[in-house]
């Protein structure tokens, strides 16, 4: 295959920004990793993540955008990022003039509580959107579990927000999960139905009959497995509180590091819990897409 779409056109600004004009289609990751062949994979990889990449004067973070002959592809400068990279356990992966997907790392509130008034990802990624104009504000569409890490989404006008929680349940096409749990599953795959309630204490308990409840229905595949523990692939039929965590329980192998549902040890220092992918109508186009969380690597060592 011919290399010469990659490189092209190139104009230094003062260590701001380098320009390059594509000339032959190509995955907008591969294109980074030729034009800058002296960068290791994980760096060109952070580059996108920050947000230092734009195609046609637009930010994309997407690895396999398809870039199209005669497309502008701007790389900036790490000045440029500066207000990403002030962002503690937030990482961008996704941003539009609808919705930011971020990563959210174990121990980050979503949002504050009335008891807790702590640095949230809420607040962290508002007074970034602010940054660039004060006018500016996200609302939250769903959340995570305060030592649940992973991919959440929050919308970036009421309209947005207003579109997404209405047909969450049409629109959300994949909603999957990374789960660490305690002992050895003994079955390749299995799906958990039940109906779920939460008393006043805050714990969430699962019936196997319709209490008047929320109907809850959790499928889940093993990745691989020890004595201690195993990885657990888990899709979410349903999006109920606690869901995994109380269906984990359940199952008689409680999430790692989940003292409150059931768990003995707590090898990891957080919860065994990670939001790998959200797969979702977008709200204005209509497009399937897809945005992904990678999973912790102690989670895979842990369970080897």
């Amino acid at each position: 295959m011919s290399r010469r779409y990659f490189l092209l056109k190139r104009k230094p600004e003062a260590f701001s920004k380098t320009e390059y004009t594509v000339q032959e289609q190509i995955e907008l990751l591969p294109f980074l990793l030729k034009v800058l062949s002296k960068t290791s994979r994980n760096s060109v990889k952070s580059i996108l993540t920050r947000g230092q990449v734009m195609v046609d004067g637009q930010m994309m973070r997407q690895h396999n955008y398809s870039l199209q002959i005669g497309q502008k592809v701007e790389i900036q400068s790490n000045q440029v990022a500066l207000n990403i990279s002030k962002l503690v356990g937030v990482t961008i992966l996704h941003e539009d003039e609808d919705i930011i997907v971020i990563n959210k790392e174990a121990g980050i509130l979503s949002v504050a509580s009335k008891r807790e008034r702590e640095m949230t990802a809420y607040r962290q990624v508002t007074d970034y959107v602010r940054s660039s104009d004060v006018r500016n504000r996200i609302f939250v569409v769903h959340r995570l579990d305060k030592d649940t890490s992973g991919v959440m989404m929050f919308a970036k006008n009421e309209k947005t927000q207003q579109t997404l929680q209405n047909t969450w349940s049409e629109s959300v096409k994949e909603r999957m999960y990374t789960a660490l749990v305690q002992g050895k599953v003994k079955s390749e795959s299995g799906t958990i139905t039940s109906w779920l309630t939460e008393n006043s204490a805050f714990k969430v308990y699962s019936s196997p009959i319709d209490n008047g409840g929320q109907h809850a229905i959790t499928h889940y595949k093993r990745i691989q497995s020890n004595k201690e523990c195993s990885l657990l692939e888990v899709l979410l039929e349903t999006g109920r509180k606690n869901q995994i965590r109380v269906h984990m329980e359940e199952l008689g192998h409680p999430v790692l590091g989940d003292k409150k549902y059931g768990s003995t040890s707590n090898p990891l220092r957080r919860l065994g819990l990670h939001a790998t992918a959200l797969s979702f109508l977008h709200p204005r186009t209509g497009e399937l897409v897809r945005f992904e969380a990678e999973v912790p690597a102690m989670f895979i060592t842990r369970s080897k």
